[in-house]
């Protein structure tokens, strides 16, 4: 099944942008930047020029003799072999952090070419512009950013009439409740599915779990290979320390990272470039500690004391080896679990509208907030609970100490304003920016 990606709209966006640059979009592997670029540019211009600097190595040859974007073209069309025209034809440069030089010709194209459209992905395009050497032409670029399939995405895939149905969701006024018990099953069964495309779009077909869970195994498998491929030996067994300890972590009851539950005697300084990896290739998300909630976030926050996320739910519980049935048939996932599955999902809505500017908040051993974030300068709480039972202190204390002018609770509840204190349903999640913008009930 063929599917349609959100972010569409903003390549749309990009072709027509009179301040166009070449575009850049990152994103871990497999969540679909090769098959975005060249569907778009299949639909959205005359011809499509694809180079892959993987399967084409010879490439990089051409690249490192001129920097001239007349020269580069010319190699590329002879490669091709077919006439590159501006506008008219998008270039994409795939697996880009193979070729330093490609990287860096952005740069002239960007002053001296920019009429020429082209479009670079790269899966592990974050690894590569840290390494020493790497050459990255700053603000001559456009960035975005691929992540799995949002809930709303996944939802337009699975259930058309059911997505029209959630986007007429304005937040104004409680869901109607047979609308929002479909909404909270789907939303159960993506926690298990998960939004990597190959997964959604077998199961769209076939309605097969089994299959859908061999897919998230040779997604994990494939992560698994990359360690081998392309870190330093010395740092391979660290890596894969840190990766496979990551759901036992999360297992905790308050989920920070401790490198002395991947060996004893662990220290920091041993494994901060092993997380730093996985991070920069888009596979885990670092949420750092605030005990301070104050503007900028960033600027107080402990960098000491975090925890370490999937980029997917659906791997997640793939990694946790949990059935597809515990998901649907009822709340064992939620309870042996302690809400986790429920937390790293929300976590993937927030980085989709709010970007890394996401924290959690601790005060000393009396409270703990799943997330803090900003919106419109003002800081947001967000507590994260995967039932019905909302009680919970540390939001309260939070609320009293610091008297924010907005507070969300996500849980399995419809909606629900008390004062500054409003509860979206757990299925919303992906949508909180949007119905910000929509409606006066933040206000």
């Amino acid at each position: 099944m063929e599917i349609t990606r959100d972010i569409f709209n903003n390549l749309k966006a990009w072709k027509e942008s009179k301040r166009r640059k070449p575009l850049v979009m990152q994103g871990a592997r497999q969540v679909g930047k090769s098959w975005v670029l060249r569907k778009f540019g299949e639909d959205c211009f005359e011809k499509l020029a694809y180079f892959n600097f993987d399967t084409m190595p010879e490439l990089k040859e051409d690249f490192k003799r001129s920097k001239r974007p007349a020269d580069i073209i010319k190699v590329l069309e002879m490669t091709s072999g077919m006439s590159i025209q501006p506008d008219t034809t998008l270039i994409v440069f795939d697996e880009v952090q193979e070729c330093n030089e490609a990287l860096n010709s952005l740069k002239y194209f960007c002053e001296d070419a920019r009429d020429y459209a082209i479009a670079c992905a790269g899966s592990l395009l974050g690894v590569a512009l840290n390494r020493q050497g790497a050459s990255f032409p700053v603000g001559k670029v456009d960035l975005m950013t691929l992540y799995p399939l949002s809930f709303s995405e996944y939802l337009r895939a699975i259930d058309s009439r059911l997505h029209s149905s959630y986007m007429m969701i304005d937040g104004s006024m409680p869901v109607p409740e047979v609308l929002h018990g479909r909404l909270i099953e789907a939303y159960k069964a993506y926690l298990a599915l998960g939004g990597m495309p190959e997964a959604v779009s077998d199961f769209a077909d076939n309605r097969e779990w089994q299959a859908v869970q061999t897919i998230q195994q040779n997604i994990l498998k494939s992560y698994s290979l990359d360690f081998s491929k392309h870190i330093n030996n010395k740092d391979i067994p660290r890596v894969f320390q840190v990766w496979n300890s990551l759901q036992d972590q999360l297992a905790k009851e308050d989920r920070k990272f401790r490198y002395a539950d991947i060996q004893k005697g662990a220290r920091a300084r041993e494994y901060e470039s092993a997380i730093e990896w996985l991070c920069l290739a888009g596979i885990v998300q670092r949420v750092n500690m605030i005990e301070t909630p104050r503007l900028p976030l960033s600027a107080y926050s402990k960098s000491n004391a975090f925890k370490l996320y999937l980029n997917d739910v659906g791997l997640l519980c793939s990694k946790f080896s949990l059935s597809a049935q515990s998901a649907i048939s009822g709340n064992r996932l939620f309870t042996e679990f302690k809400g986790i599955l429920s937390e790293n999902y929300v976590l993937q809505s927030l980085r989709r509208q709010f970007g890394d500017s996401i924290f959690y908040w601790t005060s000393g051993n009396t409270a703990e907030l799943e997330f803090v974030l900003q919106m419109n300068n003002e800081i947001v709480p967000v507590e994260v609970k995967s039932e019905n039972n909302v009680k919970a202190k540390s939001l309260s204390i939070y609320r009293k100490t610091y008297s924010p002018s907005l507070s969300l609770r996500i849980s399995t509840r419809n909606i629900r304003k008390n004062d500054d204190l409003l509860n979206l349903p757990l299925y919303l999640a992906d949508r909180i920016s949007e119905i910000y913008g929509m409606t006066s009930v933040f206000q």
